[in-house]
């Protein structure tokens, strides 16, 4: 018989319950049901709603971009290599440079 080290008693421990819920059983007829719990499709759609509704209101708002990611975004302001093994990149510092010339 082979002995376990400790971390092989830890991972082959079962898991913990943490949570029991409890079942009841109702009975009675769809409309005894319907009354005592509610219509189940007015409760989807009012579900469907308010999820609707937090999504519009809970949109991200965008903050404003920096001066130097605007300048980046402009087409006109690109520098790019002409030769070599970066040929058609960005030359970003060549972009910093003339960015930083621009606002003095």
């Amino acid at each position: 018989m082979e002995l376990k080290t400790g971390w092989q008693l830890q991972y082959n421990r079962p898991q913990a319950i943490t949570e029991v819920d409890t079942l009841v059983k109702i009975e009675g007829t769809l409309n005894e049901l319907r009354a005592l719990l509610g219509n189940a499709e007015r409760a989807t759609a009012s579900v469907v709603e308010t999820v609707e509704e937090v999504k519009t209101t809970a949109k991200k708002t965008r903050r404003k971009l920096s001066q130097w990611q605007r300048y980046i975004k402009n087409r006109a302001n690109h520098i790019k290599f002409k030769r070599g093994s970066k040929k058609g990149r960005l030359d970003l510092a060549a972009m910093s440079k003339a960015f930083k010339r621009s606002k003095k």
